[in-house]
């Protein structure tokens, strides 16, 4: 944990948001010396960010204790370089527990997940998050899908919450979100707040979100190829249109399309895709599955069908 907030760690960023995996032994237990090198690995290669045990980091398999070990792990390995987020989440009470936990382990902020399972209204969601954003001295950035879609008028509320500083959009709305956007800019034109494209693989919809003024993102892709994932981001953040749509074309839209092949691929595939590249962070947990192994060879010829790109573009502009 640093001292500077973390909305001004935020703001102005140079590489996109690392979701490192969480790491288990061949006994299934959390293992933590593996998830270090992943997280050091990623920070070295230029992540602005760590959001450890949310989505990608398996956030719902790993027990109150486990938790903690990682998400102090991750503030270790970053040693203050960047700022490290965890995730927290369920009901009220658990995701209170967790938001602390976190402090306690010395996280910088919180991703604050979906409340688990059941379907509320703006009114119960909006006091979900402003009790999670009081539990703790963390600041906090709201996470919009499945169950916990806003109206701009709740956004506006969450952003007047002491504590909530953005809202991560994986919902994939544009209308929506523009419209909350809008709602917030023109009912707290003071308020500095932060908007995050969480969608799962974001680089896919990165010229659509930047339209609406949404730079920052998450990326699965950094957590096993940071090379392209941090290629594309300078690419698209210079404006360099041709490796941007070479990239969209043979590298990001293949490889949304195989993960559309199985359930959790979100989570599955991109820890299969950080084993390929030599690092043994173990399998899933169930529920969640394995892929099989045509789609980890396919998922390997990806890759490196986009580092034989980017190698390309390289020596184009070499001569």
């Amino acid at each position: 944990m640093t001292s500077a907030p973390l909305a001004a760690r935020l703001t102005d960023v140079a590489g996109p948001l690392f979701f490192p995996v969480t790491a288990y032994g061949p006994d299934g237990t959390v293992d933590l010396d593996a998830f270090r090198a992943h997280v050091r690995k990623g920070v070295d290669a230029g992540a602005a960010a760590v959001f450890a045990c949310c989505g990608t980091g398996e956030f719902h398999a790993l027990a109150p204790e486990e938790f903690r070990l990682v998400v102090g792990a991750a503030v270790d390995e970053a040693a203050g370089q960047v700022p490290v987020v965890a995730g927290a989440g369920y009901g009220t009470a658990l995701a209170i527990q967790y938001a602390k936990l976190a402090e306690d382990a010395g996280a910088d902020g919180l991703l604050a997940m979906p409340p688990y399972l059941v379907v509320a209204g703006q009114e119960g969601l909006l006091a979900h998050y402003a009790a999670l954003a009081a539990a703790t001295s963390l600041e906090t950035i709201v996470y919009q899908r499945d169950n916990a879609v806003f109206t701009p008028e709740t956004v506006v509320a969450l952003a007047s919450t002491p504590g909530i500083i953005g809202l991560k959009d994986g919902y994939g709305d544009l209308d929506l979100l523009q419209r909350i956007v809008s709602a917030v800019r023109t009912g707290l034109p003071a308020e500095e707040f932060l908007y995050f494209n969480g969608l799962p693989t974001a680089e896919l919809t990165g010229l659509a979100y930047r339209g609406i003024g949404v730079a920052l993102y998450s990326s699965a892709v950094f957590a096993f190829a940071p090379d392209i994932a941090m290629a594309f981001y300078r690419a698209l953040d210079s404006g360099d249109d041709t490796l941007v749509n070479a990239l969209l074309d043979h590298f990001y839209r293949p490889f949304v399309e195989l993960r559309a092949k199985g359930r959790g691929y979100a989570v599955s595939l991109v820890k299969a895709g950080v084993r390929t590249e030599g690092l043994d962070v173990g399998p899933v947990r169930t529920p969640l599955t394995e892929p099989p192994a045509a789609h980890i060879e396919e998922l390997t010829s990806i890759v490196a069908d986009g580092r034989a790109l980017l190698e390309k573009h390289r020596a184009g502009e070499a001569t």
